[in-house]
């Protein structure tokens, strides 16, 4: 998205909606950060594989997230080339960090190591 290009209502409205979601706000957060596999999101949001794969879909489909496959792992982050990448920037831009939450990971032996 060009600086200047203005964004219609209809556009704006679905990604507020699609990120008016606590657990995908929060991972879209996480994933601006780092790039993390669906078992580090498991873990951070305790919650199945099915579960957080429906969220990492509704993110995929929108095109705000990007996914590395690494042997059979898939690993996500946010998608810089995706058009609307600002104004998904400047929402969580002012959201607390959530490395304290990856640090937590790593410390229990779970940050990566598990997808190995």
């Amino acid at each position: 998205m060009q600086p200047n290009e203005e964004m219609d209502i209809e556009t704006a409205a679905q990604l507020l909606k699609l990120l008016g979601d606590k657990t995908r706000l929060t991972m879209v957060k996480i994933m601006s950060e780092h790039e993390c596999c669906v078992c580090e999101f498991t873990d951070l949001f305790d919650m199945s594989q099915p579960a957080i794969s429906q969220h990492l879909r509704k993110l995929k489909d929108a095109g705000a997230v990007s996914e590395a496959r690494r042997g059979q792992w898939i690993f996500y982050s946010l998608n810089q080339d995706f058009p609307y990448y600002g104004f998904i920037s400047n929402i969580i831009r002012d959201l607390p960090k959530q490395s304290d939450k990856l640090d937590k990971l790593e410390k229990q032996g779970k940050r990566i190591t598990c997808c190995k």
